[in-house]
């Protein structure tokens, strides 16, 4: 694709930057199989030059911890770095575009930081093994410092990261020292599960209750957000094929306390509360009782389906 081509479609189709959050919860303390690790334990590679895409809160401060081209919109694809990984810090209705923009050659590079279920989408693109990132990172404004998602159940920290470039995603963390976790195969699909109830859960809550803090959810609605939490994890768990830790209440509360002055409300459906959408239409399509009722009746009250 000529240059002017790429930097066509990136003009139409980068979004907005991500948002100042990136929230979710880790599985808990992992088990003795070896397919988890620390990265401050374990680093096995440097960081290296790389591009970012989405000059946000997200993207600038990733930027500003390594050597970077910060690719902003309408900006040309850049010939240098010709290797290393290519950060995607965009809203998820820009992954379409901005993967179709990219050199064939260069899309095993690309690095997703999104939240959401993001395999369907990947696989689709012929990018089912590329790295993905479970980011949890807090940037108030613009070129400030962020914070690290630690909690009292998680002090190693709660990002974690797969695929080609997770060493030295995990690196450049490193340098700018904040945590970060190598996991694979299974530990990593219970942590992006973990991740995905937090954040469909905790929002949802919130929302019922005229877009409370995540603070407020935590301590005020323990009730309604514990037996949301366990028809979703239960639903995940089979879809997935995975069975995550005891304590995952403690987990996704902990995480909740971190971040207590955040907002809450129901987005980007198609790639969060959507997906168990997914599971509960196709139960309901086969004859089977709907798994996760109280997260139906909440999409149905706040009007998010009919």
């Amino acid at each position: 694709m000529a240059r002017t081509s790429i930097a066509t479609m990136l003009s139409l189709l980068l979004a907005s930057p991500v948002a100042a959050w990136v929230v979710g919860v880790a599985s808990a303390a992992g088990t003795a199989s070896g397919r988890r690790s620390s990265c401050d334990a374990r680093m096995a590679a440097a960081d290296v030059p790389s591009i970012v895409i989405g000059g946000g809160r997200i993207g600038s401060m990733l930027a500003s911890l390594g050597e970077s081209v910060l690719l902003k919109r309408g900006e040309p694809f850049p010939a240098e770095p010709a290797s290393g990984p290519i950060y995607v810090c965009t809203r998820n209705d820009a992954l379409a575009g901005i993967v179709d923009a990219t050199p064939a050659h260069r899309r095993e590079d690309l690095v997703f930081l999104q939240n959401g279920m993001l395999g369907d989408f990947l696989e689709g693109k012929g990018l089912a093994d590329t790295t993905q990132v479970l980011l949890y990172l807090a940037v108030a404004k613009l070129d400030q410092p962020p914070i690290d998602g630690i909690t009292d159940t998680n002090p190693e920290g709660l990002t974690a990261v797969k695929g080609k470039w997770g060493a030295t995603f995990a690196a450049r963390l490193q340098g700018g020292g904040l945590k970060c976790r190598l996991l694979e195969g299974d530990e990593y699909t219970k942590a992006m599960l973990e991740k995905h109830v937090w954040i469909c859960a905790f929002m949802m809550v919130g929302a019922l209750h005229e877009g409370t803090s995540v603070g407020a959810v935590e301590a005020e609605h323990s009730e309604e957000l514990a037996s949301l939490v366990a028809e979703l994890c239960a639903a995940g768990e089979l879809e997935l094929g995975v069975k995550l830790e005891p304590g995952t209440i403690a987990r996704l509360a902990a995480y909740g306390r971190s971040v207590a002055h955040f907002p809450t409300a129901v987005k980007e459906f198609e790639w969060r509360n959507g997906w168990f959408h997914a599971i509960s239409q196709a139960a309901v399509a086969a004859g089977r009782p709907d798994p996760m009722p109280q997260h139906t009746a909440g999409l149905k009250t706040l009007g998010v389906i009919n």
